[in-house]
This record gives C-alpha cells, structure tokens and sequence, in this order.
C-alpha cells in the first residue's frame, strides 16, 4: 500500500462530515480534487471504505476503523511537527478560542500579528452565541474567551480590549419628525437578537426602562442576519458600531440620535483562572497585554474616537 498523509486526511474529513462537497469545502480544495484521491485511497483496499445510498454517503464499518485510526496517525504526526518545532526554538501548539459573533469584527485583528509571527501554532476560533461561548469556556473546551458581559458564575481573569458601543440603526430611508423623541419609536417595527445575546439584553433593557412599546418585532439569530434585516427596512434595531462600520460609511444605515445612547460595556479577553495555560495560551496573553493598544490605535480608531 502506498496511502499518503494527504489521504489520510481526506478521507477522515470525509468520514467526519458524511459528504465529499463539504469536505472539500472545508480542506479548501476542488470538489474533483477530492474525489480522486478518494478514489486513488479505496483502490488500495479490498473492502469498501464507504458506499452511496441514494444521494447520500454512509461510512461502512471498516471505513470507520480505517477513519479511526487515520486520526491517530494525524495526531501523531502533528505532534512530531511540534516538536520538532519546539527543539527548533519556536512556539508550536494549539489555541482554541470562542468568541461571541460580534466580536469577530475584533478578534482577527488581536489575533494577527501573533498567528504571522508563529507559524507552527493551529488556531480554532468557535463565533457563537454569548451561551455557547459561556458553555465552552466552562467546559475547559476553549483557552479563551471574547465577550463583552462578564459572566458572573466563573471564576475568571480577563484582559479588558476595548468599548463596545451600541447605537439604534435604521436603514437610509427611515424618516422621523424628531430623532431625539422615543415616542417615535413606538410605531416602528423592532429586530432582536436571539434569546441569551448580550445586545438582545441590552436592547430590552433600554425599551422597558425609557417604556417603549413593542408594536411589532422579529427575532434573527445572527448580527449580520440583523444587519440585513435592517438595511432592507424590516425594522430598527439596537446594534454594536464595531460591527457597521462600512454600512455606515457607504450611507446604507443610519445612527438615531436618541436620548441615553450609545449603551457602551467593555470588550474582553476572559480565560478561567483555574486554566492550567499552555506555553502557547501564555505566550497570546503576553501579546495581548503588550499590544492591545497599539492594536487598538492601528485598527479602530474610527471607533474609539
């Protein structure tokens, strides 16, 4: 047999997802790339790896056991990359971070120049719901986190990034007699975030506190969901200025200028302080504090000011 690494690997992600398309979306490759190398790596065994049922693909028994130990050998082989790595002088490893779905208008950019400058460390970076970032964080499945409400059950240290801003959004076309009168708000449609979102809280917060009435509201799951929602007049809604910036700036949206906005918290870098943290995790920390502002200055000034 003459099975390389490079099939190893495709056929375990093609075993992970059920399906050649969205392997080879994910391994970035051709739709055909992928086919002939799954093709080329069944041919070198006797039994079937898989079989096509309908339209559908199903992992046979013997594919799952060949799958399994694929991983293995990829596991293994990732290892000897890192240390080889680590006897070379670099940093090699793993960062995992979970952040809420806002926060990937941030992160990418605290992130950068320390993915550049240590090429030999694997990032996974979960975008989800304030919840799941919560779940993730406490379930020791991530090494940081990225939210703007502290959750109050850890017990964490965090790194405080940067403000988070939230202004009332409506789309080019809305007209008001007066912006600054809440009154106005009561006959316009609301979009929220889903249950659980910090901006959803913050948005509700802010309705029952100035006593706005709910006419009529919709409910998406998703900032950019909103986002659309809003440029294409479904409503206004609550939204963080990070996340708006070319809207704004191509006049697709606009920023209501109404009483006791923005709602402004605080980005931040939370991690649990019981976290035993990897030479990689203490070297990302380390990055954060020495860089964050100068990140900060270089990538969002339009939003600090």
């Amino acid at each position: 047999m003459s099975y390389t690494l490079h099939q190893l690997e495709i056929f375990r992600k093609i075993a992970e997802v059920k399906s050649v398309t969205k392997a080879s979306e994910q391994l970035f490759l051709t739709q055909p790339a992928v086919s002939i190398q799954l093709k080329n790596f069944q041919d070198q065994f006797k039994l079937p790896l898989f079989e096509i049922v309908g339209r559908k693909l199903y992992i046979t028994e013997f594919g799952e056991e060949i799958s399994n130990t694929a991983a293995k050998i990829l596991d293994e082989v990732e290892a000897i990359n890192y240390k080889s790595a680590l006897f070379e002088g670099k940093l090699a490893g793993k960062l995992k971070i979970a952040i809420v779905s806002t926060a990937k208008y941030a992160m990418p950019y605290f992130l950068s120049d320390f993915i550049k400058k240590n090429e030999m460390v694997d990032l996974t970076m979960d975008v989800t719901n304030k919840m799941s970032v919560i779940r993730s964080l406490e379930n020791n499945e991530c090494d940081f986190a990225m939210v703007s409400t502290i959750p109050k059950k850890l017990n964490i240290e965090r790194i405080e990034l940067m403000k988070n801003s939230l202004y009332f959004v409506a789309n080019k076309n809305y007209k008001t007699v007066d912006k600054s009168i809440l009154k106005e708000l009561n006959k316009t449609p609301f979009i929220f975030r889903e249950n659980g979102s910090a901006t959803r809280l913050a948005m509700e917060k802010y309705l029952i506190k100035h006593k706005i009435k709910i006419q009529k509201k919709m409910e998406l799951t998703s900032n950019e969901a909103v986002k659309q929602a809003v440029i294409a007049g479904l409503g206004i809604s609550i939204m963080p200025a990070i996340g708006i910036k070319n809207e704004l700036l191509k006049g697709e949206l606009q920023i209501l200028n109404i009483k006791d906005l923005p709602i402004e918290t605080n980005w931040n870098l939370i991690w649990l302080k019981s976290k035993n943290l990897s030479s990689v995790s203490k070297a990302f920390k380390k990055h954060i504090q020495e860089n964050k502002n100068t990140i900060i200055k270089n990538q969002f000034d339009w939003f600090t000011d």
